[in-house]
């Protein structure tokens, strides 16, 4: 009786093993791949990362109000600094969930297809996407980050490990990347350009050397020095900026499909009357014309309350340029200007033996050149004694400048004015944060209940999650 009953059961298993063999059979879909494609992969994860770098959140609804490039005209709340600890999660959701993750399994297929260019290119996309989440929020998860199989609360690394981090990533991806290689498909950015990829990669090397120099420069010049040694290139032209070029509706710019449907935004009254001030044929770029007349460019006060800004009104402001809303511009990643501006401030502090105040002009033309602007008005516009070089204060000329030349690219140009201190910016009366302008983003509130112990940690080691808490690279 026992032998019977152990055959009968022999015989269920099989057929429910036979049946559940069918079942996933059934169940594959013949025209999706079972194994990702780096291509598509590709794709998508850049798309995902820059939307979300360029888009509504962590652009326009933060970064550009805190560097006052941009002002709210209506729903003026945020332009108060009136946050709550659900309003910066699209950065860091879409950061770890989306892009980290995804960049890791394009590392991952590169390297089992024997294709060192797929992995190189997602490694420096992959710190790139890490050094916008450390300058906003500061001590991230960044060695832990991603393997969700190994940790699914991961620890919260110190801001000067990660910058640390990156750095050894970029070296890597530098080392990987090779314009003799296996092609790649699927690139957005440079078309399957390695030596471009290149370039960009020792930018943005050269970016957090800046970054970090202020509170370790023996570390910022030794990699700038590693750059040299290796012989490495950097972005030389405008042609060779770091952008993803968009297309009309439905892949059209974030700020564009914002303004498709809502108009809660326009210039900041401080950069227009900086233009102005200088005199800037840029401002005609940003800015566009009052609808009423006299039509004329009228900025915002950032800090405006709702009242306030309604009293100027929709039709007496001006939106940003025509050349920002419209559907195919570009989202900036890294330009040429900031390069340039980059390599006179290395040379500034003595990292280097360049000429600082050349480079310095020459980045201010790599800006105008960027808007097709060219010729005697730019030299007109350099020779004013407002935009002279400054050697000992190096800071406020580079500052002011290359705050000016980011215009729209609104989480790298907070994270320079917080490094700087230029252009110096006053926070209106209005705003609730008694008289300071925020310098990081508070972590997602879903992060103390998903990984409390890591999040109580780093608050106990960064200082209160507070959007006037210094991150560690911003000294003065």
């Amino acid at each position: 009786m026992k032998n019977k009953k152990l055959y009968i059961l022999a015989i269920l298993a099989i057929a429910f093993s036979s049946c559940k063999k069918e079942l996933d059979e059934v169940n594959i879909n013949p025209n999706a791949p079972e194994i990702a494609q780096p291509d598509y992969l590709l794709t998508g994860t850049t798309k995902a990362t820059v939307d979300t770098y360029w888009g509504v959140t962590n652009n326009m609804n933060s970064s550009l109000l805190f560097a006052q490039q941009w002002a709210k005209v209506q729903y003026t709340e945020e332009d108060r600094f009136i946050y709550s600890n659900s309003s910066f999660t699209t950065l860091w959701s879409t950061g770890y969930a989306q892009s980290i993750a995804g960049f890791n399994k394009i590392i991952e297929l590169g390297e089992a297809q024997g294709n060192t260019n797929y992995k190189g290119v997602a490694l420096v996309l992959r710190s790139w996407t890490f050094l916008l989440l450390t300058d906003a929020y500061g001590d991230i998860p960044y060695s832990q980050a991603g393997k969700i199989k190994q940790f699914v609360t991961p620890v919260y690394d110190k801001q000067k490990d990660v910058y640390y981090g990156i750095l050894s990533d970029l070296k890597s991806a530098q080392a990987a990347l090779d314009p003799a290689g296996k092609v790649i498909a699927g690139d957005v950015i440079y078309s399957n350009n390695i030596t471009s990829w290149k370039k960009f990669a020792n930018a943005l090397r050269l970016r957090i050397a800046l970054r970090i120099a202020d509170k370790d420069p023996a570390k910022a010049k030794q990699t700038i020095d590693e750059i040299q040694a290796e012989g490495g290139a950097y972005i030389s032209s405008n042609s060779e900026n770091a952008v993803l070029k968009y297309d009309v509706s439905p892949q059209q710019n974030p700020v564009a499909a914002s303004f498709e449907t809502r108009n809660d935004y326009r210039i900041s009254k401080t950069i227009v009357d900086k233009l102005n001030s200088l005199s800037d044929p840029r401002l005609p770029v940003y800015a566009s014309k009052t609808e009423n007349q006299p039509q004329g460019y009228v900025g915002i006060p950032n800090g405006s309350t709702n009242s306030e800004a309604s009293a100027i009104g929709l039709a007496n402001s001006s939106k940003p340029g025509v050349y920002f809303l419209d559907a195919k511009a570009p989202a900036v990643i890294f330009n040429y200007a900031e390069l340039l501006f980059d390599r006179a401030e290395a040379a500034a502090r003595g990292f280097t033996t360049e000429d600082a105040e050349d480079l310095y002009r020459q980045a201010i033309r790599a800006s105008f050149l960027q808007y097709n602007i060219s010729g005697t008005v730019v030299e007109d516009y350099i020779k004013q004694s407002g935009i002279a070089y400054h050697t000992v204060n190096y800071k406020k000329s580079i500052g002011e400048q290359k705050w000016i030349a980011l215009f729209g690219q609104g989480l790298e140009a907070w994270a320079e004015q917080r490094r700087l201190d230029y252009p110096q910016l006053t926070a209106s009366v209005n705003t609730v944060l008694n008289g300071k302008i925020p310098v990081r983003f508070i972590y997602p509130g879903t992060e103390q209940s998903l990984n409390g112990q890591n999040y109580k940690n780093a608050v106990s080691s960064q200082g209160a999650d507070l959007l006037t808490t210094k991150l560690w690279f911003d000294v003065f």
